[in-house]
C-alpha cells in the first residue's frame, strides 16, 4: 500500500520539530499534490497548522523555510530565498511613521481570531489615525462583526479553507494604492507574512506565533502590546460591533461549536447533560445551532429533552455574538464564542479540550474585562468535566 500524503506531511512536520531536516522530495510530492483538496489538506491542516500551534519561536524559521519553498513552487514569479529574506526584515518591529489615508488591516480568515486578534489592530488604527479610511479585508461573516462602526469599511475577499494551494494563495488582492498601509496580524490571506501583499515598507506584521514567546500571555494580551508598540496607542481593545441584534433574551450562551475539530469537544452525554442541568435550574438557556449538518444535529439532539427552558438560534455568528452581549453567562468549548463573550465582558467558561501543548491553551484563553473560568480537559470524562463545569456556573451566577 503507498504511503499517504498526510503520512508524508507529518513525517515533515515531525522532522522540523526535531529540528531535523526533512527530505526534498517529501516536500516536493506535498506541494505536488496540493492541487488537490487532500493534499491541500494535509499541507495545512497537517504541516502548517502542526508548526504553528505550538507557538515555539524557533518553529517559525521552519515554518518560513518549508512555505516559501511551496509558495515559490506554485507560483513561478517567486522565489523561496527572496521570500524568506522579506519574510526576516518584516518580523522585526517598528513604529508607524505619517498618517496614512487609507489603513487596511487583514483578517485572521477564523472568526474567533478576528475577534481577539485582528478587533484590537482595528480598534488601535482607528484610535491612531483619526481621519484615514479604516478597512477590513476579509469575509462577509468577519466583516459582519464589526458592521456597525461607521469608521470601518469592507474590502471582501474570501478564503477557502478547502481547496487546491493556488486558490489559497490567490485570495489576498494587492493592496499598494498611494498613501495606504497595511496591518498583517498573522492571517492565513498571507500565509502567515510570507505572501507579499503591498510594498514592504507599507507592511507591519504582527507575527503572534513568536512575539512575546518568553512568556504565557494570551493572543489577546500579546495583540495589545504589539499595538501599543507600534501605533503608539495603550490601551487597544478586543471589540465587537455588529448590526444584527436578535431580540431574545437568555441567561446563558451556550455554543458546542468546535470549529471543524472534534478534538475540541466532549462525548456524549456531555453535552445533553450540561443543558439539562442548566434548565434544572430555572434558567433561559439559548444554544447556537452552528453551520448546520452534524453540529446542528447534535445541537437538536442534546436540547431535544430540555423543554422550552432551551432554545435553539439559527443565524449569523455576528447575531449570536449579540446574544452572548446580553447574557449573564456564556458557555463553550475553545472556538469563536469564547472570544466574543471575552471582548463583551460577558462571565464564560471555556470547556478547552483539545489542545496540542499547553502554550496552546495560554496563547488562546479568552481575555476580556468579565470573569473568565477555563476549564482544562485532560481526560475526557464527561463527569468529572460536568461537575467542575457546573461549579464554575455556581461561582459565576452565584
Amino acid at each position: 500500500m503507498s504511503e499517504s500524503i498526510f503520512e508524508v506531511a507529518k513525517r515533515i512536520r515531525d522532522c522540523a520539530i526535531r529540528g531535523e531536516a526533512w527530505a526534498d522530495g517529501d516536500l516536493a510530492r506535498l506541494v505536488a499534490e496540493a492541487a488537490t483538496d487532500e493534499g491541500s489538506s494535509a499541507l495545512f491542516g497537517i504541516l502548517a497548522e502542526g508548526l504553528s500551534d505550538l507557538f515555539e519561536p524557533r518553529l517559525v524559521d521552519a515554518y518560513a523555510r518549508i512555505f516559501s519553498e511551496v509558495i515559490a513552487a506554485a507560483l513561478p514569479q517567486y522565489r523561496a530565498d527572496e521570500l524568506r529574506a522579506r519574510y526576516e526584515r518584516v518580523r522585526r518591529l517598528r513604529r508607524i511613521q505619517g498618517n496614512p489615508r487609507t489603513v487596511y488591516v487583514l483578517s485572521r480568515v477564523t472568526l474567533g481570531a478576528d475577534v481577539a486578534i485582528t478587533s484590537v489592530m482595528l480598534d488601535a488604527a482607528r484610535r491612531r489615525f483619526h481621519e484615514a479610511r479604516i478597512v477590513l479585508v476579509g469575509s462577509e461573516k468577519s466583516y459582519a462583526l464589526f458592521a456597525a462602526d461607521p469608521r470601518i469599511a469592507h474590502l471582501p475577499v474570501s478564503y477557502v479553507r478547502r481547496g487546491a494551494l493556488r486558490d489559497r494563495l490567490a485570495a489576498c488582492p494587492r493592496l499598494d494604492e498611494p498613501g495606504s498601509i497595511v496591518i498583517d496580524p498573522d492571517s492565513r490571506l498571507t500565509q502567515l507574512g510570507l505572501l507579499p501583499v503591498c510594498p514592504e515598507e507599507n507592511y507591519y506584521f504582527f507575527e503572534s506565533r513568536s512575539y512575546g514567546g518568553e512568556t504565557d500571555d494570551s493572543l489577546g494580551i500579546l495583540a495589545r502590546r504589539w499595538a501599543a508598540e507600534v501605533f503608539g496607542i495603550a490601551g487597544a481593545r478586543a471589540f465587537i460591533s455588529a448590526k444584527e441584534a436578535p431580540d431574545i433574551a437568555a441567561d446563558v450562551a451556550v455554543s458546542f461549536g468546535v470549529g471543524e475539530n472534534p478534538a475540541k469537544g466532549m462525548p456524549h452525554p456531555f453535552e445533553q447533560r450540561l443543558l439539562a442541568l442548566l434548565a434544572g435550574r430555572g434558567l433561559r438557556i439559548v444554544v447556537d445551532s452552528g453551520p448546520g449538518g452534524e453540529e446542528e444535529e447534535r445541537v437538536r439532539r442534546a436540547a431535544a429533552a430540555c423543554g422550552d427552558s432551551v432554545r435553539i438560534f439559527r443565524g449569523s455568528f455576528a447575531a449570536f455574538a449579540s446574544i452572548i452581549a446580553a447574557s449573564r453567562l456564556y458557555i463553550g468549548y475553545d472556538s469563536a464564542g469564547q472570544h466574543a463573550a471575552a471582548a463583551c465582558g460577558t462571565p464564560l467558561i471555556t470547556v478547552f479540550a483539545g489542545a496540542p501543548c499547553p502554550r496552546f491553551t495560554a496563547r488562546w484563553r479568552p481575555t476580556g474585562s468579565g470573569p473568565v473560568e477555563i476549564i482544562r480537559v485532560e481526560n475526557r470524562d464527561p463527569d468529572g468535566v460536568l461537575a467542575r463545569t457546573l461549579e464554575a456556573v455556581d461561582r459565576l451566577l452565584g
